[in-house]
């Protein structure tokens, strides 16, 4: 049973990771505000503050680094002050305090101008005529990052972060491209979303597997195994297990 450091776990993903792990591990939580999870112990302080994260991660055995400004058109001074400080702050952290394991919450905008070729832009659109969802080629790990806007190239250089402690520190660096994760859990909120919605269940399976094995430098796609997905779930099931239990067509009417 290792204590984990948490930052930005009172937003929604960090209360569905808290949930699933405080039953196995002790939780340190770093965020502006509490957790509405009991078992968890909330640090208020800031992902920027190098000092809050150095400190507040001390003697625990695994860094998951959530916290980030989230919406994909953040302008370029909220991206630079948010979201790469933060990831740098989280490794170096690690580093420091002799943790060798950060989990980074990375996202599907790291690739996702992929959205702009066929079939990917019709599939997002809804429009399936003539397409076999069992022949789609499947956007992968090996394939080149293509951010999509300042989150997504915050995104990526926090893989090329977690590269860089990887090969130079010996440092696990599991980078996790979360698909679209809903305060509601279904994914009717958008036709694009029966292709990339995670469930909660799905991530938080996706988050613990990726705390009790061990690994090396990492990048698993979140997402849930619906009908009309394009990104990888191979990697992630070879490697850690990651048998996601949903399928977004289930919800579709």
């Amino acid at each position: 049973m290792g204590k984990i450091f948490i930052t930005g776990g009172s937003g929604l993903i960090g209360s569905i990771v808290n949930k699933k792990l405080s039953k196995n591990h002790e939780i340190i939580n770093l965020d502006l505000y509490e957790s509405n999870i009991n078992s968890t112990k909330t640090i208020i302080g800031d992902m920027n503050n190098f000092e809050d994260v150095l400190s507040g991660s001390k003697g625990c055995s695994a860094i998951i680094h959530l916290g980030a400004v989230i919406e994909v058109n953040t302008s370029w001074e909220l991206v630079l002050k948010n979201n790469f400080e933060s990831t740098r702050n989280a490794y170096e952290s690690a580093r420091l305090n002799n943790i060798d394991k950060v989990i980074f919450a990375s996202s599907n905008h790291a690739v996702g101008l992929f959205e702009n070729d066929s079939p990917y832009k019709d599939i997002v659109k809804g429009n399936y005529d003539g397409l076999d969802p069992q022949n789609i080629p499947i956007i992968d790990h090996n394939v080149p990052i293509r951010p999509d806007s300042y989150y997504g190239i915050s995104k990526a250089y926090g893989e090329s972060l977690g590269r860089y402690y990887y090969e130079k520190f010996n440092i696990q660096s599991i980078n996790l491209r979360i698909g679209t994760v809903q305060k509601i859990d279904t994914p009717k909120n958008s036709v694009r979303h029966f292709a990339t919605w995670l469930a909660h269940d799905d991530i938080a399976q996706l988050v613990e597997k990726s705390i009790d094995n061990k690994l090396g430098f990492e990048i698993f796609y979140g997402v849930s195994n619906n009908k009309w997905r394009f990104w990888d779930i191979k990697n992630a099931y070879n490697k850690i297990g990651y048998e996601p239990t949903e399928n977004a067509e289930n919800y579709r009417k």
